[in-house]
């Protein structure tokens, strides 16, 4: 860090991709919505988009990630280049000793998730897994709720996910909706939302699924529905499409107990829509009202909870709530679902693929 940067305590971030996503983190980091980081460089292989985002906010523009560390030198890269390609991104960046951070998902396949977490692991530098929702204020008052075991004993989980990706989002880049570098609304779109059913509900034992490909002319999925069982005995649903049209529809997730059922509702998971006990607490009347949001777009507001959280776990040693651990495990999950989506039977979890296509290549 300079002198200046050390004063303040600023992490440097630089950006690794700079696709669709890149709006976000670069805006939030470049216009000083982050208390102790900053957007330091950025870096992509077709230099006009870098240098789009660079001109924007006055930072330096890379094509090459490898020159970028080099002469940079930032404390923290943010990896959101193309899904597929995540895993040889983050393995390797890890030599710069640079910690890291990685949008959902954190890979296509298992075994190169694993490998993200040895290399990290050997190389003494943090890995972080973007899983922005879990800091939506109503899904922590949801995870505030079951920590207190206010539902009892879990009974059902459910998650919707009903948004519209027309043909030009898939056109927008050959690699989206490919099993190589993209899969479908399972990994994508959803992959945040089976992340919280899995968080709230608890390890699942079972999967059955279903998908098909309904209106966009991509390789993978662009609807599904998955059955669960959980290890605690609940069960569960997930629904998920980017066939919805005209518009985006609903991002959601419902939690049902023998004591209480809660729902979040909104097009990304935003809006407490019921918040119902049979033992009450004081609060419980204003919870409605004060544990919802209303963002402009599916993102939501998470992202910027998010990098305060990476801050708090880099400056201050806080403990890191969704590592490489944690984000494999949400694609384990998907990895059984795709499984069974081939093979037309129930999936085991802790398994090892043998049908499943995401990842291939």
């Amino acid at each position: 860090m300079t002198s200046n940067d050390q004063e303040n305590n600023e992490l440097r971030v630089a950006l690794v991709g700079c696709g669709r996503i890149s709006a976000r983190h670069s805006q939030l980091l470049a216009e000083g919505k982050i208390s102790g980081a900053k957007l330091h460089c950025v870096c992509d292989i077709v230099p006009e988009k870098a240098q789009k985002i660079a001109d924007a906010y006055d930072v330096p523009a890379y094509s090459d990630m490898h020159e970028m560390m080099r002469i940079e030198q930032p404390d923290l890269v943010a990896v959101l280049t193309e899904s597929g390609n995540h895993a040889s991104h983050v393995i390797q960046l890890a030599q710069y000793g640079a910690d890291i951070l990685v949008e959902k998902p954190m890979a296509l396949t298992l075994a190169d998730a694993d490998k993200m977490i040895e290399v990290c692991d050997s190389a003494g530098i943090k890995l972080f897994v973007v899983k922005q929702n879990r800091f939506n204020l109503p899904v922590i008052k949801l995870r505030e709720a079951l920590e207190q075991q206010r539902f009892g004993k879990l009974t059902m989980g459910t998650v919707r996910v009903r948004w519209c990706r027309p043909q030009s989002y898939y056109d927008q880049d050959p690699w989206r909706g490919t099993w190589a570098y993209d899969g479908g609304v399972l990994t994508n779109q959803a992959s945040h939302h089976v992340d919280l059913l899995e968080w709230m509900m608890g390890d699942v034992d079972s999967v059955f699924a279903m998908s098909r490909t309904a209106l966009a002319d991509i390789e993978t999925e662009d609807t599904a529905v998955v059955l669960l069982r959980f290890t605690n005995g609940a069960l569960g649903i997930i629904e998920a499409t980017t066939a919805t049209r005209p518009k985006d529809l609903e991002g959601s997730i419902s939690i049902l107990g023998e004591k209480g059922s809660v729902e979040i509702g909104g097009f990304a998971v935003n809006e407490m829509k019921v918040w119902n006990f049979a033992e009450t607490a004081p609060t419980d009347d204003d919870v409605i009202k004060n544990y919802s949001v209303n963002p402009p777009n599916v993102y939501g507001f998470g992202h910027k909870e998010y990098y305060d959280h990476v801050v708090k776990a880099i400056r201050d040693g806080g403990p890191n709530l969704v590592d490489g651990l944690e984000g494999r495990r949400s694609l384990e999950l998907i990895t059984a679902i795709y499984e069974s989506i081939e093979t037309c039977r129930e999936v085991q979890l802790r398994f090892k693929p043998r049908f499943a296509k995401l990842g291939i290549r």
